[in-house]
């Protein structure tokens, strides 16, 4: 760096930089040469055509066999699913992935005055966490799922409510197993 530029330099660089004039004139004086020791490259020996037709054999058996047996890191219940299912674990890779890059192209947004963009962007780091935890724990987290958040998930009564006269409560939009079907609004009018 130029002496006329060393006002620029923070203490710490300043120091550094005397420590290391203070280094070179020392081993100058010693006679001693600064030299960064170089990394020696051993050469191969050429392979005949013969060993580089084994070599691929024995590197494509070895790519085979990495991945024979290996269970993919997920929930069994994800698993469970068909892969044309749109929550099966090939279909929900996919989309975390999809979504993981649409997350790093609008990293922008993340602070942005905007309030559109910023919501833009909490959903989408939002469906990503969801994803993620849907393929590890097999807990669907979200109310929307697909790969463009176009489905909506549906409530399903587990253990029904029953008011004081000993009738379900039910709520419109839920499915109820009793019925085997989801509550609707005319369902509602007709009990009324």
């Amino acid at each position: 760096m130029p002496k006329d530029l060393d006002h620029l330099l923070t203490p710490a660089q300043k120091r550094a930089k005397t420590m290391e004039a203070k280094k070179k004139s020392m081993l100058e004086q010693m006679g001693v040469e600064d030299r960064k020791p170089t990394k020696v490259k051993r050469k191969r020996k050429p392979m005949t055509p013969e060993q580089k037709i084994a070599a691929a054999e024995r590197l494509a058996l070895a790519r085979a066999k990495r991945n024979v047996g290996k269970e993919p890191n997920a929930h069994p219940r994800v698993l469970a699913f068909d892969p044309d299912h749109p929550l099966s674990y090939v279909n929900s890779k996919a989309i975390l992935k999809e979504w993981r890059e649409k997350l790093k192209s609008i990293r922008h947004q993340k602070d942005s005055k905007d309030s559109k963009q910023r919501q833009e962007y909490q959903i989408a780091e939002a469906y990503v966490k969801n994803l993620g935890i849907w393929i590890r724990d097999g807990v669907w987290c979200d109310h929307k799922y697909g790969a463009a958040r176009q489905n909506t998930m549906e409530y399903v009564c587990i253990a029904p409510a029953k008011d004081k006269d000993g009738n379900i409560k039910r709520d419109v939009g839920t499915y109820y197993p009793d019925i085997r079907a989801v509550w609707t609004k005319e369902m509602a009018c007709e009990v009324s």
